[in-house]
């Protein structure tokens, strides 16, 4: 399966208002069904989380999580991935089963 990355702004915002969110300590996940053939994902991670390199330690732990992650995903999603404070502590290995567990909940895994 392949994805795309979410890049416009009305991407993002359509998935804030129109998505179902699924929260945990160390991420946030709003999710939508699309009718595009593919799953496409946005990161983003806000500056109260930290630097620059700690912002972009967070989105690379969550591409990794999202890439092992990525074969059990049954049908074609947007996701947007919030990182919260806790996720700069975490590694890929760490998140892992919190992303499987939110996507999960949200219906994209058996």
């Amino acid at each position: 399966m392949s994805t795309v990355t979410l890049n416009r702004n009305c991407d993002f915002r359509r998935l804030y208002y129109k998505g179902k969110s699924y929260t945990n300590p160390a991420l946030v996940i709003y999710v939508m069904p699309n009718g595009a053939g593919i799953c496409r994902i946005g990161i983003t991670v806000s500056k109260k989380i930290g630097n620059a390199v700690e912002r972009n330690r967070c989105k690379r732990i969550i591409r990794a999580a999202y890439r092992q992650v990525l074969p059990q995903i049954n049908g074609n999603f947007d996701f947007v991935f919030v990182a919260r404070s806790k996720t700069k502590y975490l590694k890929s290995t760490q998140l892992e089963p919190i992303l499987t567990e939110l996507l999960q909940k949200a219906g994209a895994i058996k």
